[in-house]
């Protein structure tokens, strides 16, 4: 069994960053001409060109494929976030079985040593508009979930992150269910849908998620198919 959850903005306060070879930190939004000017940070793209002559998601793979010391302090991806719900998975499925699907790097394992970085793909305010990824943007997302998986693969997160999910899952040969909470269901080609009835709108998804490690989710059983699915009131 595969767990992907989405996402989040608030991460724990220990997180490293990636630097620039003169040590500044590096951190990582949707927009960074719009992002507040500072002198402590460089605003990039995860997809910029670094000042290595690489892009910054081929110096983060460089750097976790010989990450030794971990001289950066970067966070595995399980443990960036600062909800309990990220370390509850890993515990109960493991490293190898929890993936993170991040708007700023993809699906990525919940083992990969993963950035400070404030990219989402939720509607923002101004003005705070400069971390929103917006659909035109070019972003090479990574994909970690091993080629032809025959596993289930469950899903929990928002109604913006699903088509990144199913897009990065598609080649996925097990059986891929989304759980959603909305009336209305969303688009989730070749996936079954699971509807999550609860009155919490914001960040719903872990509430679903605990429920799921407690065994409350009948969702192991055979679920109906996407087209019923979306007949769900």
């Amino acid at each position: 069994m595969i767990v992907v959850i989405q996402c989040a903005a608030k991460k724990r306060a220990e997180a490293g960053f990636l630097r620039t070879k003169d040590g500044k930190k590096v951190l990582f939004v949707g927009d960074p001409a719009a992002a507040p000017p500072s002198d402590a940070l460089l605003y990039a793209r995860p997809d910029d060109l670094s000042d290595g002559d690489v892009t910054w998601r081929d110096a983060l793979l460089q750097y976790n494929h010989n990450a030794g010391s971990n001289e950066l302090r970067l966070c595995r991806a399980g443990e960036l976030y600062a909800n309990p719900t990220y370390g509850r998975l890993v515990r109960q499925f493991g490293e190898k079985n929890t993936y993170i699907l991040s708007a700023g790097w993809g699906l990525i394992g919940s083992s990969f040593l993963t950035p400070n970085y404030d990219i989402t793909f939720s509607m923002m305010k101004p003005p705070e508009r400069y971390k929103r990824r917006r659909k035109s943007d070019f972003y090479r997302d990574l994909c970690m979930l091993p080629a032809n998986n025959d596993e289930q693969v469950f899903f929990f997160g928002g109604k913006d992150y699903v088509p990144l999910f199913c897009e990065l899952t598609k080649g996925a040969e097990g059986k891929r269910t989304v759980f959603f909470n909305s009336q209305v269901a969303p688009d989730a080609d070749g996936c079954s849908l699971e509807r999550f009835v609860t009155t919490t709108r914001t960040n719903w998804h872990y509430e679903c998620a605990n429920a799921f490690l407690d065994g409350k989710l009948n969702v192991l059983r055979t679920s109906t198919d996407t087209a019923q699915s979306r007949g769900v009131a």
